[in-house]
C-alpha cells in the first residue's frame, strides 16, 4: 500500500470520540493479542472507551494538554495521540506523549509518523522542549520510537489490567523540527 494522500494532523473534537474509542481498541486488539488476556482484551466496551475519549478530549484543553487525530480526505480518523506535560518530572522530560495509536490497518503507512511530528509541534507551542514516551516492553512500537530518534531512558514495571506489566521511556531531550517527507497539514478543531 502507498503512503495515504490527504493525510492530516488535526485537534480531536468531542464528535471524534466514537471514532478514537475504534481506532484504541482495534490497536490495543491487534498489539496486544498474546501478551494481554485475550479475555480483557476482548470485554473492550465501544460504548465506555467513547464515553471516556469524549471526556479526555474535554478536559485536555483545560489542563494545557491535547488530543490529535491524524486522519485521510478518503478514510477519515485513523490514529490519535495524546499529550501533555510530563507526569514524571524526576526523569528531566519536560512534556509527555501519553499515548500514539494508528488504526492496525494503516500501520507503516505515515500515520504514526504525522502523529509525533504533529505532538512534538504541539508540545513547543506550550513551551515544553523535551518529551517521554512509556512503552510496553513487548510492543512494536518500541522500534517506531526508535527510528524517529527516541533514546531508551528508563525502564519501570506498572500495572496494566491488572497484571504487572514492564514498561520503557524512551525520551528525546531536545524536541527539533523533523519533518517528514512530505508536509503535514496542521488543522486546529474547535471544543
Amino acid at each position: 500500500m502507498d503512503d495515504l494522500r490527504g493525510l492530516t494532523v488535526r485537534t480531536a473534537r468531542p464528535e471524534d470520540a466514537a471514532d478514537l474509542a475504534r481506532i484504541y481498541i482495534e490497536s490495543w486488539q491487534d498489539t496486544y493479542a498474546g501478551v494481554i488476556s485475550h479475555a480483557l482484551l476482548s470485554a473492550m466496551s465501544l460504548k465506555a472507551h467513547t464515553a471516556r475519549w469524549q471526556a479526555t478530549i474535554k478536559a485536555m484543553d483545560r489542563h494545557g494538554a491535547a488530543v490529535l487525530v491524524a486522519e485521510d480526505a478518503n478514510f477519515g480518523p485513523l490514529g490519535l495521540c495524546s499529550l501533555g506535560r510530563a507526569r514524571d518530572r524526576g526523569l528531566g522530560f519536560e512534556g509527555e506523549v501519553y499515548t500514539l495509536y494508528v488504526d492496525p490497518v494503516f500501520m507503516g503507512r505515515g500515520a504514526g509518523r504525522a502523529l509525533l511530528c504533529g505532538a512534538f509541534e504541539a508540545l513547543k507551542d506550550r513551551k515544553l522542549r523535551s518529551c517521554l514516551i512509556w512503552a510496553h516492553a513487548r510492543n512494536n512500537a518500541c522500534f517506531f520510537y526508535e527510528a524517529m530518534g527516541g533514546r531508551r531512558v528508563a525502564t519501570r514495571t506498572t500495572r496494566l489490567l491488572g497484571e504487572l506489566t514492564p514498561e520503557i521511556g524512551f525520551g528525546w531531550k531536545r524536541l527539533m523540527a523533523r519533518r517528514p517527507e512530505r508536509p503535514i497539514q496542521s488543522r486546529s478543531g474547535q471544543s
